[in-house]
């Protein structure tokens, strides 16, 4: 396989190219609270008004971050972005703040014996709330540009589902973001709907295929690396699910490598042949991120996150060399 990659990379000429690039698409990784790297990355780039965001994909935390931006934008373009998840994520981490302390081990208890039918029957989700707050899903739903892909799993069929900006609603973003051993399955159009994350973190492919830029950022928050071997149930399960997630992406990564010489053809200066792809990865930047949980919403926590983020778009926009077309590893 290696040779092939190889192989494949050979047959795409060296481009020269202006950096940072003048168009840009963002494929936004789930992982609850570490989307606060994300909103700090999306807040760096917003700053520079030489990119045009064109397009976003997302599941989970990484959908409520591009709907997010895509509404504050709508709204008050870059500086009203800034001011969306700003809002948003100090809303989450203040609400969180007014839980009492003493319910996270009965919650926890109750979470793994019991399904969210039996200890959540009125189906609360708090995020329902936060996301109609900040979001105007009417306004978003009439937005041509930038593009937005939400990716969800249907439970059926065990296949993903692409949401697209005239089909946004509350229930989308929640069904995108659905654990469903702590929420209830999402309902929409008569189809249930799991976390997106699920089949693909982020959706890449339909991105790539559906923008018109040819630089293409991810940005994973998801953890690849794991320090020590898990021993307890806890660990385990949380590595079970690390690994399911970052295979998702390394998937779609190689599926693009394998697509690109075959739609690029003989046009060189088309898309595909130009087609970069690079990432932001949230455990590059935070030590030992694989032990923090991705519930935690103390403000200190998503502030170090968010800078984290700043810090990582920062070096990403100031980078030098070459610039010619490329893939990431798997």
């Amino acid at each position: 396989m290696d040779i092939i990659k190889a192989a494949l990379d050979l047959r795409r000429p060296a481009i020269s190219r202006s950096w940072p690039p003048d168009r840009l698409a963002l494929a936004l990784q789930g992982g609850g609270s570490f989307g606060a790297f994300t909103w700090g990355a999306l807040e760096r780039l917003l700053e520079d008004e030489r990119i045009a965001l064109d397009a976003f994909s997302g599941a989970s935390a990484g959908a409520v971050n591009a709907a997010l931006l895509v509404s504050g934008l709508a709204e008050g373009g870059r500086e009203g972005a800034r001011k969306t998840l700003n809002e948003f994520w100090a809303g989450v981490s203040q609400s969180a703040a007014f839980l009492p302390k003493a319910v996270t081990l009965p919650f926890g208890f109750l979470a793994r014996a019991l399904s969210p039918y039996q200890f959540n029957p009125f189906d609360l989700n708090p995020l329902r709330v936060a996301l109609e707050s900040h979001i105007d899903f009417e306004r978003l739903r009439h937005v041509s540009s930038p593009r937005l892909l939400i990716a969800a799993t249907r439970v059926s069929t065990a296949s993903l589902r692409i949401f697209r900006n005239e089909e946004i609603t509350s229930a989308v973003i929640l069904a995108s973001a659905c654990l469903p051993l702590i929420h209830q399955s999402i309902e929409i159009d008569g189809e249930l709907y799991w976390d997106g994350g699920y089949i693909a973190n982020p959706p890449l492919t339909p991105l790539v295929t559906e923008t018109n830029a040819s630089d293409v950022l991810i940005i994973q928050i998801s953890q690849t690396k794991s320090e020590k071997a898990p021993r307890t149930r806890q660990e385990i399960e949380r590595r079970i699910e690390q690994i399911n997630f970052a295979s998702t992406l390394d998937r779609e990564i190689e599926a693009i490598r394998l697509l690109a010489p075959i739609c690029a053809g003989g046009d060189a200066s088309g898309k595909w042949a130009k087609l970069r792809l690079d990432r932001l990865s949230a455990e590059d930047e935070i030590e030992f991120l694989a032990e923090h949980s991705p519930a935690n919403l103390e403000w200190s926590f998503l502030s170090r996150l968010r800078e984290a983020g700043r810090a990582a778009a920062e070096n990403w926009l100031m980078q030098t060399g070459d610039f010619s077309p490329h893939f990431l590893t798997g």
